[in-house]
């Protein structure tokens, strides 16, 4: 694999995804030769930036989210032509919204994503360093997203006690989000 020396071209990079893009492009799929990084970064609140600068359109955000992939290097977008390892400070995703229908928990995200809690699509909650829940769920190929703190206060008054733990079932499978407090 070939690491180019090249300032990649945000321009080059959209028209890339766009000429790519169907509902979900299969980045698994595609080794181009061109590897190399892009200065964009993801917040930990879910906003995108470019060399500093937000990048304000929102077709734009989502359309590079769907070129995204994981690898253990680092979270790259990729093309069929390049593979551009970009910096995510927390999830690439934030679940903004969240529906009971029937026995699923279904999450929308803040590109527009839509998943189904359940055995292919977990729900963890990791302790940050100060002992605050971090809840994410799964969402495709190894990418997350962090569940916002109003959906999280959601699933709490959705949930039910069980064995000392709050959590809830979705298509199946239990997701415990934290143990309740002796007399809370």
């Amino acid at each position: 694999m070939g690491e180019t020396t090249d300032k990649p071209d945000l321009k080059a990079v959209a028209a890339a995804a766009q000429a790519a893009a169907r509902p979900l492009p299969p980045v698994h799929l595609w080794n181009p030769t061109r590897v190399g990084e892009i200065d964009i970064v993801i917040r930990k609140d879910g906003s995108w930036t470019h060399e500093g600068g937000v990048i304000g359109r929102e077709a734009l955000v989502r359309l590079f989210s769907t070129i995204l992939r994981k690898e253990a290097g680092g979270t790259y977008l990729v093309t069929p032509y390049e593979k551009l390892r970009i910096t995510v400070e927390d999830a690439p995703f934030v679940a903004v919204r969240v529906d009971r229908t029937g026995e699923a928990l279904r999450f929308v995200t803040n590109v527009g994503d839509e998943v189904e809690a359940g055995p292919d699509h977990p729900i963890r909650v990791v302790e940050d360093g100060s002992g605050e829940p971090r809840p994410y769920v799964h969402v495709r190929d190894g990418l997350e997203a962090l569940i916002s703190r109003p959906v999280f206060y959601e699933l709490a008054e959705m949930g039910e006690v069980r064995d000392g733990e709050l959590g809830l079932a979705s298509m199946g499978a239990w997701f415990p989000l934290g143990r309740v407090e002796a007399g809370g």
